[in-house]
């Protein structure tokens, strides 16, 4: 009795097996199939396929673009900041020796790393010179620059330059101290502010990316009513039946997300040659940079996921309207 239940249930356990590996087969072979007629209906209407790419690129490569943009920008402000640098204007009645006496004092100090005494007639000779206002300073009564005291820091974090700014500005011979700071502070507030938009766009325009593919996808169902009537008459699923709607999608994401890469990579390419050339003109070592090869293949995948993600809100709204009656 016992060997005739083992063998009812190895004879049982062999054909659900067979079962599985030939519904695995059948689900494979129903992809590779449903990848190929959909990329065969895509390629079949090249105008309207191309128009749908050009829009998907164009909206996927402006936000891009504005953002590789921005990251030149940032590497260029990295290679224009020059370290802090507190001026210090000293008391109108401070004579020279105890003015140059402040600056060995200060620049022995271990949170600063050099300081340079600035006498206030070599100040207002240098202004001269530079404004062409010779007769103007010859009426003045007196000398009306006081002594500088240029004093560069060492390296630390904003706050701490701010402390030693105030501690500075505490001492009895200094009558102003400023941080030379400001325009990197100003800088950077833009530069958030920017990424901040670019962001805020980019959603909108992928937004935008979603409901054109949904639309084309909407189109391509009402186009196979009658096929998807039949398919659900002889037993077809829903999953079935949306297999090849959603790699349809997948092809029209990943064409316009390549769209999108090469719009990139020929804009940057456009704008390398202009912008090397005014960067060597100011002898500046900076070189623009575009996205690599990595940035590119992520901007295809991010156009597929579009793709899938645009056809299954179309497939999941208007598929369950289509029923045989």
């Amino acid at each position: 009795m016992f060997r005739k239940a083992a063998k009812s249930t190895g004879g049982n356990a062999r054909p659900r097996k067979i079962r599985w590996v030939a519904r695995w087969r059948g689900w494979r072979r129903h992809h590779s199939q449903s990848a190929a007629d959909s990329l065969a209906k895509v390629v079949s209407q090249p105008v309207s396929s191309c128009m749908t790419w050009l829009v998907i690129g164009i909206a996927i490569a402006l936000p891009t673009g504005l953002w590789v943009v921005l990251g030149n920008v940032s590497q260029l402000s990295e290679q224009l900041e020059r370290p802090a640098q507190l001026s210090l204007f000293l008391q109108a009645e401070q004579p020279v020796d105890k003015a140059r006496s402040l600056a060995l004092t200060l620049s022995q100090r271990e949170d600063i790393q050099s300081t340079e005494f600035v006498d206030r007639d070599d100040a207002l000779a240098e202004f001269v010179q530079r404004s062409g206002m010779g007769e103007l300073a010859k009426g003045l009564p007196q000398n009306p620059l006081p002594h500088l005291l240029l004093v560069v820091p060492v390296p630390a974090s904003p706050g701490a330059l701010s402390e030693l700014r105030q501690n500075l500005e505490s001492l009895p011979e200094v009558e102003e101290a400023l941080l030379d700071t400001l325009w990197l502070q100003r800088l950077q507030s833009l530069m958030t502010l920017g990424r901040r938009a670019v962001q805020l766009l980019a959603v909108l325009l992928l937004a935008a990316v979603v409901l054109v593919l949904g639309n084309t996808i909407r189109l391509a169902i009402e186009s196979r009513r009658d096929e998807i009537i039949i398919v659900k008459l002889v037993g077809g699923s829903d999953a079935f039946v949306r297999r090849p709607l959603l790699y349809t999608g997948l092809w029209f994401g990943l064409g316009g997300g390549a769209v999108g890469a090469i719009l990139v990579a020929l804009g940057t390419f456009l704008l390398a040659s202009p912008v090397n050339a005014l960067s060597a003109a100011y002898q500046s070592s900076f070189i623009l940079q575009g996205l690599g090869l990595v940035d590119s293949l992520q901007l295809v995948l991010l156009g597929a996921f579009l793709g899938l993600a645009g056809a299954w809100l179309a497939v999941a709204r208007h598929l369950k309207a289509i029923e045989p009656r």
